[in-house]
């Protein structure tokens, strides 16, 4: 962020932190933010989705923020137990996936083996632009044997982090550089039998530094309008979880909403 947004996000955290906007207190709406403090509308969505995606205030309905009331969050259950695991055993192993039987007792349940596949650690990056776009490549997939809207993203490699395998990917995919990313979120794509980590990276601004060099991996490279993102949903045009969770997450910090309803 630039110096102008930095006073504004250091001034709203103030409000909050001084108790001028109390818990469960509602912000005053985009407009008047954005005359009382002297900074522009897009500008001042930026800010308020770094304090959104801190914790720092919450969305509740089309741009509308409010101080969250830690009151009433919702308390963690102190009578769940976790499963015992006894001991696994690998099935098949090579550099792409592992699958293996884990011997588990679940409260209360005979002891079994349960399938579990082990996948690598993935970075993923929505890249936005001065305009409401996000940089996405129309790709095909195999797999599924379809079409669809995909963001940059692909396995952090030995040696590096997640950060910088979202940078690389970026720029690797589509030719574009981000002017910087944030982590937003980590979250695992099927928890129920695999294992392999997310990592969500939102950034804005990007510039065109050369042709994409991982031919195998880019598609048709499209900055596409936030916009059109229900629409795209909607018609089932987005692939991948990465892809979903990030935008979701975008959406939902601008008070713009996803729900497939509100798709042209």
């Amino acid at each position: 962020m630039g110096p102008k947004s930095e006073r504004v996000y250091r001034t709203i955290r103030e409000w909050i932190t001084t108790g001028k906007y109390h818990p469960g207190a509602k912000l005053p709406s985009e407009r008047t933010l954005s005359e009382e403090l002297e900074i522009g509308r897009t500008a001042l969505r930026q800010v308020l989705a770094k304090l959104v995606a801190e914790g720092a205030v919450e969305v509740h309905g089309r741009s509308s923020y409010r101080v969250p009331d830690r009151s009433v969050a919702t308390e963690t259950p102190t009578d769940v137990e976790p499963w015992q695991i006894h001991g696994e055993r690998t099935l098949y192993d090579n550099r792409w996936v592992k699958l293996g039987l884990v011997d588990v007792e679940p409260p209360g349940v005979e002891r079994f083996e349960h399938h579990v596949v082990r996948l690598h650690h993935v970075a993923i990056a929505a890249v936005i632009d001065h305009q409401d776009r996000v940089l996405m490549m129309w790709r095909y997939r195999f797999v599924p044997q379809s079409f669809g809207w995909e963001l940059p993203g692909g396995i952090v490699d030995e040696g590096e982090n997640s950060l910088q395998a979202a940078l690389r990917e970026v720029e690797e995919e589509t030719g574009w550089r981000p002017d910087g990313l944030e982590h937003v979120v980590t979250y695992q794509p099927m928890v129920g039998m695999v294992d392999s980590p997310h990592e969500i990276f939102v950034g804005q601004g990007a510039k065109l530094v050369g042709e994409p060099t991982d031919l195998e991996e880019a598609g048709h490279i499209a900055w596409v309008p936030l916009a059109d993102v229900p629409g795209l949903m909607a018609r089932g045009e987005l692939m991948g979880s990465g892809t979903l969770v990030a935008l979701l997450h975008v959406l939902a910090s601008r008070g713009d909403g996803a729900s497939p309803t509100a798709a042209g």
